[in-house]
């Protein structure tokens, strides 16, 4: 008895699987297109049969019609050449051939003379014309009724002829057709559900896979990704979404998570020397003036900070796109000439020249603000940077230019330059090659640049200036609408969207 439990106890299991898969089966969407499907193409199929018997019922009337008026006007011709007996030996001998036609001759008063027919319907032989009738053979089958159409046509001096044919054939049909829309009808419906059950059966499985997916990301597993099956069904592309959105997302928390450690460790320095003064104004100031120094210094830290903490700010807003209602056309001459003269006397004090050069009528739709600022950190960062060495030419030109629909706006020195490795790098926030940190700055002017860029449906473009560093902004003559996807940057751009968000430097 223990063996036979055991033996029962995995079956048992399965049995119960499979009971609670089915409602779960049923309520899936495959399973109740294809139930719709079912009915739809049942009732199709139930018209087209429907059809079908209709004409043929009709084509099989109209046939013994047609074969009923023919025997009436040969027998009614034999009558007018041959008379009533002559009538009557021509039916007698009809009537007793294969497959003959229903016959009956009677007398002005109903009595009948010849004929193949012993019982009608009372009246039937009054009504002149056609109907449909019930009727018997012989008098040993009056209880087997059959059914026929007859026309009855009256002769002359009150004689009555009725000539039928039996209606077998087309009820016979009528049977044929009703067996096969039967059987059709059950062949639809074990086909359909049996499809039913292995489209929703497949599609579920691939569902139950993207659960199981999802509640493990969910749990904690970051890197799941779901299965793709390779057939390019709406599932496949909606598994490629929901992958490329995950990786998205991945990205976002690395950056995030990048974002933070540079905060950690960049915005650490200048708050920890903060304190310091603080505490040393505290400690040794022994006059107004000395702590006036020391909150001078504090707040010169403090400005730093916000500044930071402003452009983060304004770099998240730009990502959400969240300023492309202010977008308006703008004269590109009249930013560059206006910041050029604005770092002309910074380039001097840092031993560079500062050249401007930009076509005639450069135009575009954009935000003055932000491209103007975007600018300004460019130029900033050349003129940080870009002091050459040796026999280089010591200048920092901003040029722009239109090629086609786009417009390049850039700033070109002849410093050290970036190495070719780094200038994705350095796209990122917080990222500085300067590791002493000998120079002033957070490491945010090309986030901001880049995000600029992007908010305009552009990039950023960093090559090298043999020696120094060519940085293009990109920008199209019309950048698109907050509901229209950013178009693909062009080759050679390094500015595309990472884990922070748009990449930034």
């Amino acid at each position: 008895m223990t063996q036979l439990a055991d033996r029962r106890a995995p079956e048992a299991a399965a049995s119960s699987g499979r009971l609670r898969f089915l409602p779960q089966l049923v309520r899936t969407t495959a399973f109740k297109l294809t139930a719709l499907y079912l009915v739809v193409f049942a009732l199709f199929a139930v018209f087209v049969l429907g059809y079908v018997a209709w004409n043929a019922k009709n084509l099989l009337d109209d046939q013994i019609r047609s074969t009923i008026d023919a025997e009436i006007q040969g027998l009614a011709e034999q009558q007018r050449l041959g008379g009533i007996r002559r009538l009557v030996q021509i039916i007698e001998r009809r009537s007793r051939g294969p497959g003959a036609s229903l016959y009956l001759v009677t007398t002005p008063l109903g009595e009948r003379i010849a004929g193949n027919i012993e019982a009608l319907p009372p009246g039937t032989l009054d009504r002149q014309g056609e109907s449909e009738i019930e009727y018997a053979r012989s008098s040993e089958a009056l209880d087997q009724t059959n059914h026929a159409i007859v026309r009855v046509f009256m002769l002359p001096a009150g004689f009555r002829l009725l000539v039928g044919r039996d209606v077998e054939e087309r009820e016979r049909l009528r049977v044929v057709i009703k067996r096969a829309a039967a059987w059709s009808f059950l062949l639809v419906v074990v086909l359909g559900c049996f499809a039913g059950w292995f489209v929703a059966r497949r599609v579920l499985k691939r569902i139950d896979g993207m659960n199981d997916t999802a509640r493990s990301i969910m749990a904690g597993d970051l890197k799941g990704r779901l299965a793709i099956a390779g057939t390019g069904d709406e599932l496949d592309r909606l598994a490629e979404n929901l992958n490329a959105m995950l990786d998205r997302i991945g990205e976002l928390m690395s950056g995030m998570q990048q974002v933070s450690d540079n905060i950690a460790h960049d915005l650490k320095t200048p708050l920890t020397r903060l304190r310091n003064r603080a505490e040393e104004a505290l400690r040794t100031a022994t006059s107004p003036e000395q702590l006036r120094a020391a909150l001078d210094g504090a707040i010169d830290e403090a400005d730093g900070l916000i500044r930071v903490f402003n452009a983060l700010l304004m770099i998240a807003r730009l990502e959400t796109r969240q300023i492309t209602d202010s977008m308006a056309p703008l004269d590109l001459a009249e930013i560059v000439d206006g910041l050029s003269e604005l770092y002309e006397p910074l380039a001097e004090e840092a031993g560079l020249t500062l050249s401007a050069s930009v076509e005639p009528g450069l135009s575009l739709t954009g935000n003055r603000e932000l491209i103007g600022q975007a600018l300004a950190n460019l130029i900033d960062n050349a003129l940080k940077y870009g002091k050459p060495e040796g026999d280089a030419p010591a200048t920092v030109a901003v040029t722009a230019r239109r090629i086609g629909e786009t417009i390049e706006l850039g700033v070109a020195d002849h410093g050290a330059g970036i190495p070719e490795a780094d200038r994705g790098r350095v796209l990122e926030r917080f990222v500085r090659l300067d590791q002493s940190r000998t120079k002033p700055g957070f490491g945010l002017g090309l986030a901001l640049a880049s995000a600029v860029a992007h908010l305009h449906g552009g990039a950023i473009r960093l090559s090298g200036n043999a020696p120094g560093l060519d940085v293009v902004m990109l920008l199209p003559v019309a950048p698109p609408s907050v509901d229209r996807p950013l178009p693909e940057a062009p080759a050679g751009s390094t500015s595309q969207p990472n884990g922070a968000g748009f990449q930034s430097a």
